[in-house]
């Protein structure tokens, strides 16, 4: 890999959150002081391997568990962003943490993909840490899964949230919505149609497994996190020898971090400049009303 960009992403052995929402597949183990070291030596190494490359690499980080709680998470973010050749590092976060690390940041390279979590924390308290973001100059985006009893939250937050950023909702795992329901969830995120339903993707061509990988904290390639065949090792070199163009070997996608790399689906040029964090190109968008 010498020329083409290569987005990452990367998910260690973290699997703790300080939250532990009902609908959430991940976060379901209390790490060990054990695991937990094993983790940072994993995220280190990565960033070590990232620092050392010389072609435009990409990061999207997508812990098992919330990341940002833990230094090594924060320093990984801050030490990435000040390398010439990352164009964008990223993480996936449920916000809980202090803001004041990003103070040390490239923030024309940092981003945060940020998620709304009602019966987690309070609307006040979320809110409060959006605006720190804001004041900041932190380029980052708000989600809400799209589950009955946070419709009314979802929109008493879009009506707070300054009209740069970016609500997005995510479809619930397995559900489905009526046309009239899909219409209220359009109302805060006018791109709500792209999760409303799995996407065919079987045979598609996908940038996974040539331009974007998944890594986890072994190193191991595969090439995205719901395809569990491996490419080969990040650090002996066996996966990048491996890229090159496929179609999706599954049937349907129904997960952003997956579908927003299939080809057909035009959504590079949807988020172009906002792929990994989910911001929209040219956000917001002059004709539409948001709330």
């Amino acid at each position: 890999m010498t020329s083409a960009d290569l987005t990452i992403l990367y998910r260690g052995p973290l699997a703790s959150c300080d939250y532990d929402c009902p609908y959430c597949p991940f976060a379901k183990r209390r790490d060990t002081p054990a695991q937990l070291r094993a983790d940072r030596a994993a995220l280190e190494r990565f960033t070590a391997w990232v620092s050392a490359q010389r072609f435009g690499i990409s990061v999207l980080f997508t812990p098992w568990g919330e990341g940002l709680v833990r230094s090594w998470y924060r320093r990984a973010m801050v030490d990435l962003s000040h390398l010439g050749h990352v164009s964008r590092v990223a993480i996936q976060t449920n916000l809980s943490g202090r803001t004041r690390w990003l103070d040390d940041a490239d923030l024309d390279t940092l981003a945060l993909w940020t998620t709304y979590h009602p019966g987690q924390v309070t609307h006040d308290r979320f809110l409060a840490g959006c605006r720190e973001l804001s004041a900041k100059g932190v380029r980052y985006s708000v989600g809400v899964v799209g589950l009955p009893e946070h419709l009314t939250p979802a929109r008493l937050l879009r009506a707070a949230l300054p009209p740069e950023v970016y609500l997005w909702i995510n479809a619930a795992e397995g559900g489905s919505y009526t046309d009239t329901e899909a219409a209220d969830w359009t109302a805060l995120d006018p791109l709500f149609a792209n999760s409303r339903h799995p996407h065919t993707s079987g045979g598609l061509r996908c940038r996974t497994g040539e331009s974007v990988i998944s890594v986890d904290g072994e190193g191991e390639v595969r090439r995205c996190h719901f395809v569990p065949d491996r490419l080969g090792n990040l650090y002996d070199g066996t996966a990048l020898a491996a890229l090159r163009p496929r179609g999706c070997p599954k049937g349907s996608c129904d997960c952003h971090i997956g579908y927003v790399h299939l080809e057909p689906l035009g959504l590079y040029d949807t988020f172009s400049g906002g792929v990994l964090e989910r911001i929209p190109a040219g956000w917001p968008p002059k004709d539409t009303a948001l709330g």
